[in-house]
């Protein structure tokens, strides 16, 4: 049985499961002051604030972990098994959320959490750079990233209507199915490799595979395997360090939304859950049609014949500059909606540019160098990510988010930097 366009089928599941990954991980932080008021009801906002601000660094760090982890297990164990591991994981660490009974308990389960989630994301780098040729792989960066988006989209409304009807502990327990029946469409689809799966076309793979060799080390005029390094020589390229401190700089700009955004218009304008289910969503939609329009552009740059040095540089700037002003904006929004609408078009800016980002490590390597280099700029993504959050923790008393966003401000200007300065050209690095 052959299927065309299976390549597509793999980029929905990858992108399903960042939606899936994004409901587990957005639950706790929008169920979080019922949470609050169940299990430290003698506490104030600053002292719920201090809690959750702990537990979300806890699950920040874990991540952090997980994705060096995640990047080495990908590049050992191939794309199918290791999403299995992943998810799986994941989806039994957030049940076990509902039996959660204080600060000690929350914060073990959410670094279970944390360690399994991070491999979503090496995954579907290894993924991309599996089953797409370099030319599609922005586009399809894009949409694994919407599905990040989508997830935060979809979580606030399906929390808020669960939150109608059931507790807290048991709206973990029905987040937490949603993995484990995406395993069913995963192992039934996902069988093997490009160069192995027995549904691929010939059309299709020869497409693919061809559609990834960019290198030629002896120009012997055949393109080869390419350049692998060991990860000693890998972190001796400048340009592995452009995109590791690039991802350290402009991935906690996510995460200071992500955490925040619900005790943000909780703590400012005074919004209960429900509230906050039906308003939290909006950032996200931004962030959804920013991803598809960052892999898009760079398609349609790539397609018109540019470089693909001159393709990411340009994405990626444009996207920084879209987010720079809306942290100023955001010092002063007058009103909830002027907020999150300001928040969805810096998120637009974001995903603009990262899709670009987590791009490079496949346009600067080959094979299995990939997912090694994806798990560390990861990895220093979110001790960044761990940093700011509680830096805001402390930042924000009393209910002034304006520190916070100067440093947003400044971060989006150090990723940006970080590729000029350190990626002088992306193309595929030679020994």
């Amino acid at each position: 049985m052959k299927k065309s366009g299976l390549r597509w089928w793999v980029v929905g599941l990858v992108a399903l499961a960042a939606v899936i990954n994004y409901i587990d991980r957005q639950a706790f932080g929008a169920l979080w002051p019922d949470i609050a008021k169940d299990l430290f009801p003698e506490m104030g906002e600053d002292g719920h604030k201090a809690i959750y601000g702990t537990i979300s660094t806890v699950f920040i760090l874990s991540y952090a972990a997980g994705q060096a982890i995640f990047g080495k297990i990908f590049d050992w164990i191939g794309t199918r098994l290791g999403f299995a591991l992943s998810i799986g994981v994941w989806s039994a660490s957030t049940m076990l959320h509902a039996f959660a009974q204080g600060l000690l308990s929350f914060s073990i389960f959410r670094s279970l959490l944390g360690i399994a989630e991070a491999g979503n994301w090496p995954g579907a780098a290894k993924a991309n750079a599996e089953w797409f040729p370099t030319k599609e792989r922005a586009f399809a960066q894009g949409i694994f990233n919407s599905g990040a988006a989508a997830g935060g989209i979809i979580a606030y409304p399906f929390i808020g209507v669960l939150a109608a009807y059931l507790s807290w502990q048991y709206i973990f327990i029905v987040v937490g199915l949603l993995g484990f029946l995406w395993l069913l469409p995963w192992f039934y689809i996902v069988k093997a490799p490009p160069k192995d799966h027995p549904w691929l076309s010939e059309s299709e793979k020869d497409y693919i595979l061809t559609g990834q060799q960019n290198q030629d080390l002896n120009k012997d005029g055949t393109y080869d395997d390419g350049y692998n390094p060991s990860t000693g020589k890998l972190l001796q390229h400048k340009e592995s360090w452009g995109v590791i401190i690039a991802s350290a700089a402009i991935d906690p700009i996510w995460w200071l939304f992500i955490v925040w955004i619900p005790i943000y218009l909780s703590e400012v304008f005074g919004m209960n859950v429900k509230e906050i289910a039906f308003s939290a969503w909006l950032p996200y939609v931004g962030a959804m049609i920013g991803a598809w329009f960052g892999g898009l552009l760079a398609q349609n740059r790539l397609g018109a014949g540019w470089s693909v040095d001159k393709t990411r540089k340009m994405v990626i700037t444009l996207g920084c500059l879209i987010m720079i002003p809306c942290f100023f904006l955001l010092r002063a929004p007058g009103s909830a909606i002027n907020a999150v609408i300001i928040m969805a078009v810096l998120l637009f800016g974001f995903q603009t540019a990262i899709g670009n980002v987590q791009t490079i490590p496949s346009d600067l390597f080959s094979g299995k160098t990939v997912g090694t280099l994806s798990g560390f700029a990861g990895m220093a993504a979110k001790l960044g990510a761990a940093g700011l959050t509680i830096l805001v923790t402390f930042i924000t008393t009393g209910g002034n988010y304006t520190p916070a966003f100067i440093i947003g401000a400044a971060l989006a200007i150090i990723a940006l930097a970080s590729i000029w300065i350190l990626c002088p050209k992306i193309e595929p690095l030679k020994p």
